[in-house]
Parts: C-alpha cells; sequence; structure tokens
C-alpha cells in the first residue's frame, strides 16, 4: 500500500497527480457555472432566493447560511440565475477541494485525484454543488470538518497544529449545522467514533474537542436565538418532516425509494464502491481516523433507513453520508484502481452526461409532469401576465398587491416580475406551512379599496367552478373577475397550468383558517 504523503513531502510541491487534482475540480466548477447561468430556478431556489431579501440567521424551512450565500451572490451578479447560484457552486469547489485534501493526508495524491475525479462525474455533484440549495453550504462546510478531523487525529501531529485542526473542524461543523440541521449527525457520529477507539481517545485529553465544541456551538448561536424567539418552529417542522409519521406507501416502498435515489444521486456502482468503503473502514482493524469516517457514515445512513420505516425519505437528505465515504474510497487504494471502480466512474460520469443532456434538451420521453426540470418553466410567461394586469390596475389609480396561494408560486413571481415586487403566499387551506407565514401577511399591507392580483393552480379547462380559495376570498372584495389561464410548459410538453385572478376593493377582514400559522402539520 502506498504510504501517506508526509508533510514535508507536501510543502515540497505537488505531484502531477495533486496538480491534476486541481484541475479536475477547476474544470467541474467552470462547468457547473456554465450549467447554473444557463438552467431557470428551480421552485425551491425561487423560494430560497425570497429568504435572501429578508437575511436572518434562521427561517422556518431551514437555518439561514444559504440566504447569506445568496445575498452575496446577487450583491455582484444582480438577481439572476447565476446571481443565485455563484456562492452555491463556489462552495461546491471548496466541498471538492477539502474531499481531495482529506484523501490526499490519508494516502497521498493520487487518492486526492481519485477523489476529485468522482466528485466531478458523480450525479449528486450535479445537483448538490450547483443549485442553491442548502445541501451545498452543508457538503461544502462538512467536507472541511473532515479535512480538519483528518490533521486532528493525525498520528505524530503536534500539540499547535492538533489545536488549529480542531478550529477548523468546530467552525466548519458549526457552518454546517447553520446550513442543514442533518449536519449534527457529524459531530456526534465523530464523537461515538473517537470514544470507540483508544487510540483516538487520547484526544478527549487534549483542549482541542472542546474548543471545537466551543465554537461550533458559537457559530450556531444565531441560529437557536433566531428559533427561541420563534417557538422552535424550525426545530419542530424538521423533526416531523424527518421522523413523523406518514402514511403513504408501506415502509418497504419507502425503503425501496431510498435506496432507488442513493442509486440515482450516487450512480449503482459508486453507491456499491462507497458502501465498500464504510465496511472496510468500520473494521476492528482499519486506521483509528477512517474508523472515524466510517462511523460517521454508517450512522447517518442508518438513520435514514429507521427514518423511511416512518415516512418517506427524500433523495438527497443522506447526502451527508457521502462526504466521508467518498473520502474513505479515495484513500483505500491510492496507486491502483480496480477494474470495477473504474467502471464505477465511467458509469457515474456516463449518467451524468445524460442527466446534464437531458435538462438541456428533453430528448428523453419523460412526461413532463414527472420531469423535475419542467417545473422551472413556463413562469416568465406567468409574470408577463401578472404584469400586465398590474398595470391596468395601476392606471386605474388602485392599490395593487400580488399574491399566490402555494409559496412556490409566491416565489417564482417575486422572481420573475420586472422589479422583483414582494409578493405574498395566501396559504389558504394549505397543509405545508412556510416562510411566509412568517413575514407580514398580506392583510398587514393591504388598505381597504386595495386590489389583489392573485396566481392560483388551475388544470381544469372548465370555468364552471370556483376554487376553493376564491369562494373564501369572495365575501372580502367588492369584485372578483377571472383573468387569463397560462399554460406552464416546457416545449410543447405541458405540466400544469396557473389561472390569474383579480380581486379588487378590499373590504376588510379574510378567511378563517383553521391552520395555527405556527403549528406543525
Amino acid at each position: 500500500m502506498h504510504p501517506p504523503r508526509s508533510t514535508a513531502a507536501i510543502v515540497a510541491g505537488p505531484s502531477v497527480a495533486w496538480r491534476q487534482a486541481l484541475w479536475l475540480i477547476a474544470s467541474a466548477t467552470l462547468a457547473r457555472l456554465m450549467l447554473g447561468a444557463i438552467v431557470p430556478l428551480f421552485p425551491d431556489e425561487a423560494y430560497y432566493w425570497d429568504w435572501s431579501r429578508h437575511l436572518s440567521p434562521g427561517y422556518f424551512d431551514h437555518p439561514g447560511v444559504l440566504a447569506w450565500a445568496i445575498a452575496l451572490g446577487t450583491a455582484v451578479l444582480g438577481d439572476t440565475n447565476i446571481g443565485v447560484r455563484v456562492v452555491p457552486i463556489l462552495l461546491g469547489a471548496v466541498a471538492s477541494l477539502a474531499v481531495a485534501a482529506s484523501a490526499r493526508r490519508l494516502s497521498g495524491d493520487i487518492a486526492a485525484r481519485f477523489a476529485a475525479l468522482v466528485l466531478a462525474v458523480m450525479p449528486l455533484s450535479v445537483a448538490g454543488l450547483v443549485l442553491a440549495t442548502p445541501d451545498a453550504p452543508l457538503l461544502a462546510f462538512e467536507a472541511l470538518a473532515i479535512l480538519g478531523l483528518v490533521h486532528a487525529l493525525a498520528p505524530g501531529a503536534n500539540a499547535r497544529e492538533r489545536l488549529r485542526a480542531w478550529m477548523l473542524a468546530g467552525i466548519a461543523i458549526g457552518l454546517a449545522m447553520a446550513s442543514k440541521y442533518t449536519a449534527v449527525f457529524v459531530p456526534i457520529a465523530a464523537t461515538i467514533g473517537i470514544v470507540s477507539r483508544r487510540e483516538t481517545r487520547t484526544q478527549l485529553r487534549t483542549p482541542g474537542p472542546y474548543v471545537a465544541v466551543l465554537l461550533a456551538s458559537l457559530v450556531m448561536l444565531p441560529v437557536l436565538w433566531w428559533n427561541a424567539g420563534h417557538d422552535w418552529i424550525s426545530f419542530r417542522f424538521q423533526l416531523s418532516h424527518g421522523l413523523g409519521a406518514d402514511g403513504r406507501g408501506s415502509w418497504w416502498q419507502r425503503e425501496l425509494n431510498l435506496v432507488g435515489g442513493q442509486l440515482a444521486l450516487v450512480s449503482p456502482l459508486l453507491f456499491a464502491a462507497l458502501l465498500r468503503a464504510i465496511w472496510r473502514g468500520i473494521r476492528p482493524d482499519a486506521e483509528a481516523r477512517r474508523f472515524v469516517f466510517a462511523t460517521i457514515a454508517w450512522s447517518c445512513l442508518a438513520f435514514f433507513v429507521y427514518s423511511a420505516t416512518r415516512r418517506p425519505v427524500e433523495a438527497n437528505w443522506p447526502a451527508v453520508a457521502w462526504v466521508p465515504a467518498l473520502v474513505l474510497a479515495a484513500a483505500a487504494r491510492p496507486i491502483m484502481r480496480t477494474v470495477w471502480e473504474r467502471r464505477a466512474v465511467l458509469v457515474a460520469g456516463v449518467l451524468t452526461l445524460l442527466a446534464l443532456s437531458q435538462v438541456a434538451v428533453p430528448w428523453w420521453p419523460l412526461p413532463a409532469g414527472r420531469d423535475p426540470v419542467a417545473r422551472a418553466h413556463g413562469w416568465r410567461q406567468v409574470a408577463a401576465q401578472v404584469s400586465e394586469a398590474v398595470t391596468r390596475e395601476q392606471a386605474d389609480g388602485q392599490s395593487v398587491l400580488v399574491a399566490a396561494n402555494l409559496y412556490q408560486d409566491a416565489a417564482f413571481l417575486a422572481f420573475h416580475i420586472d422589479g422583483h415586487p414582494e409578493t405574498f403566499s395566501l396559504n389558504l387551506r394549505a397543509a405545508r406551512r412556510n416562510q411566509y407565514d412568517l413575514w407580514p401577511r398580506l392583510t398587514a399591507r393591504a388598505s381597504p379599496g386595495t386590489s389583489v392580483v392573485l396566481v392560483l393552480d388551475d388544470l381544469a379547462e372548465s370555468d364552471a367552478a370556483l376554487p376553493p380559495a376564491i369562494t373564501a376570498l369572495t365575501p372580502h372584495f367588492g369584485r372578483v373577475e377571472r383573468g387569463a389561464r397560462v399554460v406552464l410548459a416546457r416545449g410543447d410538453d405541458e405540466y400544469g397550468a396557473r389561472r390569474i385572478w383579480l380581486l379588487r376593493d378590499w373590504q376588510g377582514g379574510w378567511p378563517d383558517d383553521p391552520s395555527d400559522p405556527l403549528s406543525i402539520p
């Protein structure tokens, strides 16, 4: 087995393999930037962009690091697709560099190159390291935390090096938890792994781990403060979201869906390679650091296997497990990869290219209603119709507000309408609470006589029946007018429609909603 490079060797100069790793990371980042500029925003991205206009340590769904990242990007590049995504994409480069550096520290430059290659071609990287979602900062800061642990737990490191490494790990894991709550598995599982091995247990007699805990706590303090001021709404929502009972499907169907999601995001052969690396790392004879990383990976996976017994698990939730698993897989065999490992990278690359080509040109006959990319299309047309309705009302001297009944629709309208006006999500009879419930409601901005341009889901061609939201709102307005129906489509393939309604002359009052805005359904 190729021995790990010493610190002196690393300082002496990078090898060809390390330079190739850096080239791979830079090339993948450039490709992600190009992709991020071209692909329209997805519903959740528009929602998170609206967060960035109301900066806060926390939000209903997640903590606030992503919103601050988006705000930084849009401050430089404007409210554009790439403005929203540029910082998350650059954080993806940080994740790749940290994973490669961790593999390099464990097993040398060739291991680093393999890690960089896998992250460049893995389908997970297309979504997690391109789209403006909490996964981008989560994975970046988790990878930095792993890098800190690689150095902190390294045999032969002096006390000063260890303390600096623990400080990096503490700050990074604090930022990871301030990005997405699932990062909490990393310090919990790392503690289990460290305590379980005599070689690493000695670290508990040094100040490093406690400094790391203190720094992580200080980083998380604003998130905790925000939650305390909002009745712990974000924590309660995520606990319900991850562990609450949900009767959709049987438990074994949910488990199969969980496995299927991981096969799609990681690719089948890489999925097997990463599981094998975790298994080898958890063995009693494994090197102590690898045992700790394997403990982090299997603990995260085990939790989501359990979660799937209670409710469906979204494919990206276990992503936190794959960062330490990839470090283990890259470091496992630094000189020669087996044939099946090389094929695993090839298969992952092919699947990623197929997915990217589907994003660019829908060649696979996938119905638009089942195509997640299609949901990003069609909203410019809706926004244009809403803008026309607003302009007509304003020409008559009316005060006008823009609203939708779904939070994704409200966010899309705010992003695509010129001037990016404040929009409102009414959430009437909606089961899904969201951040718009915590911001000022439409009634707080309206005055008697105000008009509201409202966008509602409209899948039916019939004009006979009124939507429940319109039925509930009609008593509170002087006049209600049915407006244009706009088809949502990707190319010629329709996946939905929205109806524009004009509600004139607000009379005051509002429909009673049995849902408490701060309750968790």
